[in-house]
């Protein structure tokens, strides 16, 4: 049986509710074109009296009311093809504002050029000046509701005083939302920002008082209510400075959304939001350059692993954007698969699929012959791959280890594996499995292929990580639980993750190691004060912080190079290139098929012991960016030479 919420048949009952609103609204169209036609005859009849001096020739008169005649037609008709019944002209803006005067003008044109042809009813001076006082009315007319916002409060209480920091286009757009609205019951009292050229002008009737650092002052002395943050660009830098001068104040703060998250360029009132733990942390100065991912993906086919994951479905949801030609999504855990599919709107297959079945992983390659990988599945999480050590090896490592011979034989051009900081130096049997990972696709790339690994740190709010489970232990009273008071972690926001993945993968040209700037490390003891504040608690009274000590495989600080791995930059200023040497590909083949034998074993020591020891010391004779490198074999075959 079809779920009812699902059916594509909607009941009439669902219509009404439009059908009413269509009919109000053609009833309001048919009051504001007989206004209009009103104000075009007052307009003209007003010129003509101006013209003669108060002092009109009776014949003047019937010759105008025929003159008025065509002239509101011709006002109408125009008016009606520029699109100025429909509008909600209490949203209107500028472009509604043009559209008046073209119209005007347009209909000016006409009546003047039929005046110089065809019959001389009233003076040129009349047409032309009564024209230019028809749209001055018209535009009145539609505009009052703007112009006369600030007279009409119908509510009794005090409006909250704001304050506003961001002085530029979207706290513009903010303010003339909030002038207009009889019900935002909200003042602004000042603006803020940074840019010197702005402190003593206006945004409207709104003054510019001062910079960010001034506003706590600048508070206290208005004695505002509440602080809007209002630049969608702002990173996280940006944001905290907001947050913690906000919090000596003891206002709350709203922000508006990264500009990213908005649905379109022009920020409303409605999109402001709360503070989240994703402002703070998560807002880097991301910019991609869409032409180059665009020209990359549309109209390909692209395959991605681990789709159902908080990267993966991300990427899938990225993608889905670029109109690619077929979209693949592979994933083992059937729930996630169905959510990720259902959340994007192209010609997509969902494939249920454990990447340790090779065979299954080769018919797949073959039937699809996807010309871009993204593989981003993988076990993840430190503590429980340290207790199972051959679970990290199987999946890791042996799923990695299908999936690129798979795309080597189906010659696929861009592969990209989502690597972490983690595979830097490792001490996790997760780092040494991803590490691992990145060498199977480095030595594995094909001849003519573009693949790279990519490396980043903690995703925010991913499934299992540090802030959700914060999260739920602020909601249940506490305690927060850390692990070292001077641990560190590096954060970015899942979007801005997969953007630069992407950029990456268009950057990509040959085989390739790319780091992505995730800012400055952040501090988990300062992260769990924050995020028990932000809900509104006090830490040590009403939420309480355990330091429970480093768990097995974690290290006190991440890193994102090692000292024999040299970063150089790339045409993006968040994306750094890594020249790195690499292990003999037939070094690589041997271990992973040691690997395989004690993961079917179930051996878990000695699967550690390959991983973060033998692993270690593999030789590495050839570099990166070596203009020869030997190719890698699949266990069994014959070593290749090939030239780049």
């Amino acid at each position: 049986m079809i779920d009812p919420r699902f059916s594509k048949r909607t009941s009439p009952r669902r219509w009404a509710p439009v059908i009413a609103s269509r009919s109000a609204h053609g009833r309001s169209d048919i009051v504001l074109v007989l206004l209009d036609a009103a104000l075009i005859a007052l307009a003209y009849a007003a010129m003509l009296v101006v013209r003669y001096e108060v002092e009109v020739p009776t014949d003047a008169w019937p010759q105008l009311l025929r003159f008025v005649a065509v002239a509101i037609v011709v006002h109408l008709v125009v008016n009606r093809l520029a699109g100025m019944y429909g509008p909600v002209w209490e949203q209107a803006s500028v472009e509604e504002a043009q559209r008046i005067l073209l119209a005007g003008a347009a209909s000016g044109a006409l009546l003047f050029a039929w005046m110089v042809v065809g019959p001389r009813l009233v003076p040129l001076s009349v047409a032309l000046t009564g024209s230019i006082i028809a749209i001055g009315l018209m535009g009145l007319l539609r505009f009052q509701s703007r112009l006369f916002a600030f007279r009409r409060r119908p509510h009794g209480g005090a409006d909250t005083r704001v304050l506003v920091v961001g002085a530029g286009e979207s706290g513009g757009a903010l303010l003339r939302e909030i002038s207009r609205r009889s019900d935002a019951a909200i003042r602004v009292a000042a603006l803020l920002d940074d840019d010197p050229r702005k402190l003593g002008r206006s945004v409207g009737n709104v003054p510019i008082v001062g910079q960010v650092d001034d506003l706590e002052a600048v508070g206290r002395q208005l004695e505002v209510e509440q602080v809007i943050l209002a630049i969608p660009s702002a990173d996280s830098v940006l944001v905290r400075r907001v947050a913690d001068a906000t919090a000596r104040l003891g206002v709350s703060l709203k922000v508006l959304p990264t500009v990213s998250e908005l649905m379109n360029g022009q920020p409303q009132l409605r999109d402001v939001r709360d503070l989240s733990i994703e402002d703070l942390l998560g807002r880097q100065s991301v910019s991609t350059d869409l032409a180059s991912v665009a020209a990359m993906i549309h109209g390909r086919r692209v395959l991605v692993t681990g789709g159902g994951g908080s990267i993966g479905s991300e990427i899938v949801r990225q993608i889905s954007q670029y109109q690619p030609a077929r979209l693949v999504v592979v994933e083992r855990d059937e729930t996630n698969l169905f959510y990720s599919v259902g959340a994007v709107d192209v010609d997509c297959r969902p494939v249920l699929l454990d990447l340790r079945d090779r065979r299954r992983v080769d018919r797949l390659f073959a039937e699809e012959t996807p010309e871009i990988v993204f593989h981003a599945a993988a076990d993840k999480h430190v503590p429980l791959l340290e207790a199972q050590p051959s679970e990290a090896a199987s999946n890791n490592v042996l799923g990695t280890y299908n999936l690129v011979n798979a795309a080597r034989r189906a010659d696929v051009r861009h592969l990209v594996f989502v690597s972490t900081d983690k595979a830097v130096r490792p001490t996790s049997v997760m780092g040494a499995s991803k590490r691992l990972g990145e060498q199977l696709t480095l030595v594995n790339a094909p001849e003519r292929g573009a693949w790279c690994a990519v490396r980043f740190g903690n995703v925010l709010g991913s499934r299992g990580s540090v802030v959700p489970t914060f999260i739920r232990q602020i909601s249940e009273g506490g305690p927060v639980t850390v692990t070292h008071e001077d641990m560190t972690r590096y954060f970015m926001s899942v979007g801005e993750a997969v953007q630069l993945v992407l950029q990456a993968a268009a950057l990509t040209e040959d085989r390739e190691v790319f780091m992505l700037d995730m800012g400055e490390p952040v501090r988990i003891l300062d992260l769990a004060q924050r995020m028990i504040s932000l809900a509104g608690q006090r830490v040590g009274s009403d939420v309480q912080i355990a330091i429970t000590g480093i768990r097995p495989g974690e290290k006190l600080h991440e890193e994102l190079a090692a000292t024999d791995e040299t970063p150089s930059a790339t045409s993006h200023p968040k994306i750094l290139r890594l020249q790195l040497p690499l292990p003999e590909p037939a070094a690589v083949s041997q271990l992973v098929e040691r690997l395989a034998e004690a993961a079917e074993e179930q051996d878990d020591e000695r699967v550690r012991s390959l991983l973060l020891d033998e692993a270690e010391h593999l030789a590495r004779t050839i570099d990166l960016n070596d203009p020869s490198p030997a190719h890698s074999a699949e266990p069994g075959e014959t070593r290749r030479q090939h030239p780049r």
